[in-house]
């Protein structure tokens, strides 16, 4: 065990290489994360599957030792947000109202397709309840505590909370999640992780839990770009595909000067700045200016409102105008109640602006890709945002702000670490891509990851950045 102690904390990819080498066994590192699990206190899980996980970790110490491996990632544990359903396992979406729901009679997709290229099935991870909040809060089932709070408890960001502070807490290398407005890669950024949000349509979301059938994706939040890119190989079926890796020189990379550095923290603009400057010095094409289409997603939504407004009433209608209201989170009750003001004449006038939006940032960026921080601000006080409604909702806008443009154009991201602020907590550099370009953006991803996340460059980069108070400082 005290090898597979000197693992925990390192990307899915070095465990995999030392699976593959037989110096590190599945059933003993599958043994030692359920006992982690176990033993932790902050409400990461909702459920663990120990006999199903060492079920399938004998089967890939078996196949292991016959050189029968399945992928690359045969034997590496995975941790599933739970809005994916999971066979003989209740879907709860974090919600009370579903605790005690029917247990799924199949697996999902993307978890069969997990289980074929031989990953270890861990369990089931908390999240904001039906998905709907930046921040991660619950009063159900509790708050996962991000890892990097200094003093206090932080939110750990939504919706997938329990994705991003089990990987950044070395519970799992590996966790799926969702986004539909930023839930994969808020909680990359402030538990400093990656987080990888697909573009619609490339993972399959059968046996997916809905929130906005229009937006919902499944991500992944992992240690490094390279682990969602070996994922993402194994939810597509492409597991032996190799992913080119562009030079910098290759790359370009827009940096719009229009919305999204609207009231950012000092810290998180230093440190983008000195993440834009190492691009620079290693080759990557800069541009800077206006993206339009940034702002005509923000005033949309702000003007009429959004699609995952309309579409979450639509789906929990029932719910929030009938008695079992009062048994969920009132303030997802509340932003769930938006979508009943909202007629059909302004849902068709969002989804024909969206498609015309997406058709033009795509012929007007073709290969270039995007970049901004993930959020505007580290990651609050648990206390502050609690302490008023009115607070809660005005800091949760403002963390979705970025990231939920990306869902209105249908652009792919990756969350990665870019450094700390004063305090220790970290920021995040969002890359994004035109709609469908994933492989472009992985690929971008791989190659970028390595110049901005030297963490010990980035805490120099830092040291001198101003110590401005975070939202509950």
């Amino acid at each position: 065990m005290n090898n597979v102690a000197n693992y925990i904390g390192h990307c899915a990819c070095d465990i995999a290489e030392a699976l593959d080498e037989g110096s590190l066994d599945p059933v003993e590192i599958t043994t030692f994360l359920l006992d982690k699990i176990a033993t932790q206190k902050s409400p990461i899980f909702i459920e663990t599957f120990a006999e199903r996980a060492l079920h399938e970790a004998h089967s890939a110490r078996k196949r292991a030792k016959s050189g029968a491996r399945l992928s690359k990632f045969d034997g590496i544990p995975i941790a599933w947000k739970d809005l994916i359903d999971i066979k003989d396992c209740p879907t709860t979406a974090a919600s009370k109202i579903y605790e005690e729901a029917s247990p799924a009679k199949y697996d999902a997709d993307v978890v069969t397709f997990a289980t074929n290229a031989g990953l270890i099935n861990l369990g089931k991870l908390n999240l904001s309840e039906f998905a709907y909040s930046g921040l991660g809060l619950n009063p159900h089932f509790g708050t996962p505590v991000n890892t990097e709070f200094k003093g206090s408890a932080r939110v750990p960001g939504g919706s997938s909370s329990g994705s991003g502070v089990a990987v950044a807490m070395g519970l799992s290398p590996i966790t799926i999640g969702t986004d539909t407005g930023g839930s994969v890669r808020i909680p990359a950024a402030f538990n400093g992780v990656v987080g990888y949000k697909s573009s619609e349509g490339r993972f399959s979301t059968n046996g997916l839990f809905s929130l906005s059938r229009t937006l919902d994706t499944i991500g992944v939040l992992a240690l490094s770009v390279q682990d969602c890119i070996e994922i993402d190989k194994i939810f597509t079926t492409r597991n032996n595909q190799d992913f080119y890796k562009p030079s910098p020189s290759a790359l370009t990379i827009f940096i719009p000067e229009n919305i999204v550095f609207d009231e950012i923290e000092t810290s998180v603009q230093t440190a983008f700045d000195d993440s834009i400057v190492k691009l620079k010095h290693a080759g990557i094409e800069i541009v800077k200016g206006e993206l339009p289409e940034l702002t005509e997603a923000y005033e949309l939504s702000q003007r009429i409102g959004t699609i995952t407004a309309a579409e979450a009433y639509f789906e929990h209608q029932e719910i929030v105008d009938g008695p079992d209201r009062s048994r969920i989170d009132h303030r997802v009750a509340q932003r769930i109640d938006l979508g009943r003001a909202m007629t059909a004449r302004s849902y068709i006038e969002l989804y024909r602006a969206r498609l015309r939006a997406i058709d033009g940032i795509s012929k007007k960026l073709g290969n270039t890709l995007v970049a901004f921080p993930t959020c505007p601000l580290t990651p609050p006080k648990i206390a502050k945002v609690e302490e008023s409604d009115e607070i809660f909702h005005s800091v949760n806008l403002k963390v979705l702000r970025n990231t939920a443009i990306g869902n209105f154009l249908n652009m792919p991201g990756v969350a990665l670490p870019n450094g700390e602020n004063g305090i220790g907590l970290p920021t995040s550099f969002l890359l994004s891509a035109i709609a469908g370009n994933d492989d472009h953006l992985l690929a971008a991803a791989s190659v970028i990851e390595p110049i901005i996340c030297d963490k010990n460059n980035d805490k120099k980069a830092l040291s001198s950045a101003s110590k401005q108070p975070t939202i509950g400082e």
